[in-house]
């Protein structure tokens, strides 16, 4: 069995399917090096220089060394991850196909979806559409993206709820004590609103909405933190310092300690124009916090608009600062959303995905 990437969110995974006796092996591009949790896993790793441009000539050297390794190996299920990847994996494997070996594919979101720009239809939808055939089991993870995969031709279409969140590691409930210490290490008072951020500070996050809503909103109180790191970094200090909001609104970079910034914040903000089903918001979710999100695929299927918080459309920046505003003046709103939204992510629990998942591999 092989997997084709290098996310930390395929641990859980692994673990079971070597604990059912099966071997796993995994080929991703390692350049950029295989986290502690992976390598603390009994698997062998193939480095194959896969490229997420599709138009890349490293990807005629990654299908080149695909093909020699399933030739060398002959696995029987080969289960691929993220667009380029999975589109030269099932090209590779259908000579494979022929003689047992299975692909799963797990879409963690289409590249085309409602309001995706013409360009991801016309270059990722043919595409997708054609190499299902290819596929003998696609996994998807939103309502949107299941039932456009439907249509398609794969031999079986599934759905699984994410990759899974470790409930327990966000439920921080009775350790106020924490919180407050993290508000003050954070430079937050006790009677600010703090709202939080998580995701990579690329185009793609959208963090500009959110910084312009807290400028549009007067009331000092509210706080935002931006927890993540990117190319946008300094493009975003930027802005926040001509709407002179550097007492307001802090980028903190890369952070391990996402649970105690959860646990601290009083509401939780995902503006992206794009995603297949927020880790993030699933987490700040689990830590029972109320979200105002983009108006858009996979948090729609997160949150319930009233009950859970906010859909907002993604660059209103007016609709923004209002979600924000009203969520400010009410804690007891805060609280009551809060716990809808840890009651709808029970659903999505690493130990209910994994079942899924031993469904769909046909373990018992």
């Amino acid at each position: 069995m092989t997997v084709a990437s290098t996310g930390n969110f395929f641990i859980d995974t692994i673990r079971m399917l070597q604990k059912e006796g099966n071997t796993v092996d995994m080929a991703a591009n390692t350049s950029g090096g295989i986290s502690e949790g992976l390598k603390a896993l009994n698997c062998q790793f193939f480095h194959i220089p896969f490229s997420r441009s599709p138009l890349s000539r490293d990807n005629i050297r990654a299908y080149k060394e695909l093909k020699k390794l399933l030739a060398e190996n002959r696995y029987d299920i080969v289960h691929t991850h993220t667009p380029n990847a999975s589109a030269l994996v099932r090209l590779a494997c259908r000579k494979y196909r022929k003689t047992g070996t299975r692909v799963f594919y797990t879409a963690h979101g289409f590249h085309f979806y409602t309001g995706a720009p013409a360009k991801n239809w016309l270059l990722y939808y043919p595409v997708e559409r054609f190499l299902s055939r290819w596929t003998d089991v696609l996994i998807t993870m939103n309502r949107e993206d299941l039932e456009r995969a439907r249509k398609f031709k794969a031999g079986r279409v599934e759905f699984v709820h994410g990759v899974g969140v470790d409930l327990a590691r966000f439920n921080l409930d009775g350790e106020d004590g924490k919180r407050q210490e993290k508000r003050r290490e954070l430079g937050v008072g006790e009677n600010d609103v703090l709202v939080l951020a998580v995701g990579e500070l690329i185009k793609r996050k959208n963090h500009e909405t959110l910084i312009r809503a807290v400028a549009a909103l007067k009331d000092t109180s509210i706080r935002c933190l931006i927890a993540g790191e990117g190319p946008l970094h300094g493009y975003l200090e930027e802005l926040i310092a001509s709407l002179g909001l550097q007492d307001r609104v802090k980028l903190l970079g890369r952070r391990t300690d996402i649970a105690e910034l959860d646990k601290a914040a009083d509401i939780f903000a995902l503006p992206s124009y794009q995603e297949g089903l927020p880790v993030a918001l699933m987490e700040a979710m689990a830590s029972g916090k109320p979200a105002v999100c983009s108006d858009i695929r996979g948090n729609r299927d997160l949150i319930e608009p009233g009950a859970g918080g906010s859909l907002c459309p993604v660059e209103q920046v007016s609709d923004w600062a209002g979600a924000i505003a009203a969520l400010s003046r009410s804690p007891g709103d805060r609280t009551a959303r809060g716990a809808n939204n840890r009651r709808i992510v029970q659903a999505f629990s690493t130990e209910k995905v994994l079942d899924e998942m031993k469904r769909i591999y046909g373990i018992s």
